[in-house]
């Protein structure tokens, strides 16, 4: 699944979570099979989740929806959307349940952060302790998620409507978004799994030591500090103009956090919005003046024709050659849905284009 907003996935963030019309059969399907069922996975979460944490429970935790409380250390844990469960693979537990990678993932279903992690406990997609996929491409897979007999739901980076966590809550507690549907930070992704896990020293620990690697990561290219930058998306074969990511997106909130400068037309024409994006005239394209443009490409072809565009092409940045147009889905991903893992694995990769369209800033 596709879009201009967004390649892949999390492009469905209008529609992905918006199946709650069917939960109700769905779920009377899936309540005939929960007290059948039990995996591999299960137990192996059940040991991995164990630790001095259960002192700490009950928890509550505040979210767009009001609030859950958690009674006891969760060991049988779900996840929905992305994000969720690459934290709480971070935090050494292993879910019994996560759903598929089917847009920037690998022939597992997977990413190579996820995979590596899985792997050093114990737990590898394919392995009797590895966790069971389920596809999003239809929207929340209730009947698959109650199947597992979770006791926690973590969407703290998600899109759930108020429909789908009502759904979703008669199968488990469920840890929704803070506020804004998919713009909740990694940062605070990893607090709010942290805390519902029992491990809050392991989560601040963990964004401590991801905020230092990408610090020093991001120290080796110092030409990257105080570029103004667009994050967008562009189509010239569709003529949708384009489209602008606002400070509420984790894509333009990364570059902020690493020394750039998200560009003053995209905050003055973004004020008080709670969108994670606003759509921008090809007409007036060469009204987005930025130091450095931002934007994924299916392929090179693309970028060429971004760039060859009459109207697209006169965005200052691209106009300059400072446009970033990386067409490996996997990289995008571990952008745009970056995690305490993700962005580790992304940097080495994508670092040095921003240093290269830095250069080329006039």
């Amino acid at each position: 699944m596709t879009s201009p907003l967004f390649p892949g996935p999390i492009s469905t963030r209008r529609t992905l979570f918006s199946s709650a019309g069917k939960a109700a059969a769905i779920l009377a399907a899936a309540a005939m099979t929960l007290s059948a069922c039990s995996t591999g996975a299960a137990s192996s979460t059940e040991a991995t989740t164990a630790s001095t944490g259960s002192a700490q429970f009950p928890v509550t935790i505040e979210h767009v929806f009001g609030k859950t409380t958690i009674g006891k250390q969760p060991t049988r844990v779900a996840t929905v959307s992305w994000v969720n469960d690459d934290v709480a693979i971070a935090l050494g537990v292993v879910p019994v349940g996560v759903p598929k990678n089917e847009w920037g993932g690998n022939g597992k279903g997977s990413t190579p952060w996820k995979d590596d992690a899985l792997e050093k406990l114990g737990a590898g997609f394919g392995s009797a302790k590895a966790p069971v996929q389920y596809s999003e491409a239809d929207g929340i897979n209730f009947t698959e998620i109650a199947k597992l007999s979770p006791d926690v739901i973590l969407a703290a980076y998600s899109g759930l409507t108020e429909e789908d966590y009502k759904k979703l809550s008669e199968i488990a507690p469920v840890v929704a978004h803070p506020e804004v549907a998919y713009g909740t930070s990694w940062q605070d992704s990893t607090t709010i799994i942290g805390k519902a896990l029992g491990k809050e020293a392991e989560a601040a620990k963990l964004v401590s030591d991801t905020e230092a690697t990408i610090k020093d990561k991001v120290g080796k290219f110092p030409q990257i500090e105080g570029k103004s930058f667009i994050y967008g998306n562009l189509e010239p074969a569709k003529g949708d103009g384009v489209n602008v990511y606002t400070a509420n997106d984790n894509r333009p909130r990364f570059l902020s956090e690493i020394g750039m400068t998200l560009a003053p037309v995209v905050t003055d024409n973004s004020k008080g919005s709670k969108e994670f994006y606003i759509p921008w005239s090809a007409e007036k394209a060469n009204e987005l003046q930025s130091d450095i443009f931002v934007t994924w490409v299916p392929d090179a072809s693309t970028a060429d024709a971004i760039k060859a565009d009459p109207l697209l092409g006169q965005i200052p940045a691209i106009k300059n050659g400072a446009l970033v147009a990386d067409s490996d889905n996997t990289l995008t991903l571990s952008i745009s849905a970056s995690s305490p893992l993700s962005l580790p694995w992304s940097l080495d990769t994508f670092l040095p284009q921003l240093a290269t369209a830095a250069d080329a800033v006039k």
